[in-house]
């Protein structure tokens, strides 16, 4: 049965997309089973693994209002051991849509159910909000990844995002945890940088990842080239930090 794990930050431009692509291709290099399911109408993560979001069959938003199974959306991706649910623009008016359907936070949850036991973790590429999609990925989640830029507005909004969690504790999902907190864009060099890292361990003390991503050329070049940085680029920084960032989360697993 996969562990479910929202990837989510409703901050944008910190890493989100980024960090669900290359760490759901650094997990299924490493033989695992990976569902990835794009969520967010910007549909990023689809075009990181090479996927044209025009003329999709069927997407998150069919999977969302209930006019395609989860089986029928899955796409195998010609990287290892990564399957995907795309996401085009279509999903950036789902929320008017679902906020009138019975058990609208459970949507998502109910839909991979059926498919749930054929992976070993299922990952969501969250949008850059606190709407109804990602209520519905934090519903149907076990726990949630949280990527934080290494910048002055760090901490910004997540207190707001915290807040957000403990409600859907309360309300639809008391199992949800946090996984675990990414540092994302990272500049050691910079004393700014290790101010944020102090004020983000003191905000959530032993939740978060010694893996650091840091800014790297080919990690911003990877996605113009349909793939994950693993595949476009093996011996640079960013592949070498997800790659060790998987490391890291399956030795939280056990």
């Amino acid at each position: 049965m996969a562990k479910i794990i929202s990837v989510v930050n409703q901050k944008g431009g910190v890493g989100k997309t980024t960090s669900a692509v290359n760490l759901a291709a650094a997990l299924g290099a490493m033989g695992k089973k990976i569902l990835l399911v794009d969520i967010d109408p910007q549909g990023n993560t689809t075009s990181g693994y090479g996927i044209s979001r025009k003329n999709l069959a069927a997407t998150s938003y069919e999977l969302l209002i209930g006019t395609s199974t989860a089986r029928e959306a899955v796409i195998k991706t010609k990287f290892q051991g990564v399957d995907i649910i795309p996401s085009n623009i279509n999903l950036a008016g789902a929320e008017l849509e679902l906020a009138v359907m019975d058990k609208r936070e459970a949507l998502l949850k109910n839909a991979l159910a059926t498919i749930q036991e054929e992976y070993d973790f299922i990952f969501f590429d969250c949008p850059p909000s606190l709407g109804l999609i990602t209520l519905n990925a934090l519903t149907a989640s076990d726990s949630f990844i949280v990527p934080i830029q290494c910048e002055y507005y760090a901490l910004e909004g997540l207190s707001q995002l915290m807040a957000t969690v403990r409600t859907i504790k309360r309300l639809y999902n008391p199992y949800v945890e946090l996984e675990g907190v990414l540092l994302t864009m990272y500049d050691g060099r910079l004393n700014l940088t290790q101010q944020v890292v102090a004020e983000v361990k003191n905000f959530f003390p032993k939740k978060v990842y010694a893996t650091v991503i840091p800014r790297n050329v080919r990690l911003s070049e990877a996605p113009s080239f349909g793939e994950p940085v693993l595949y476009y680029d093996k011996a640079s920084r960013g592949s070498e930090s997800y790659t060790a960032l998987a490391e890291e989360f399956l030795k939280m697993q056990k």
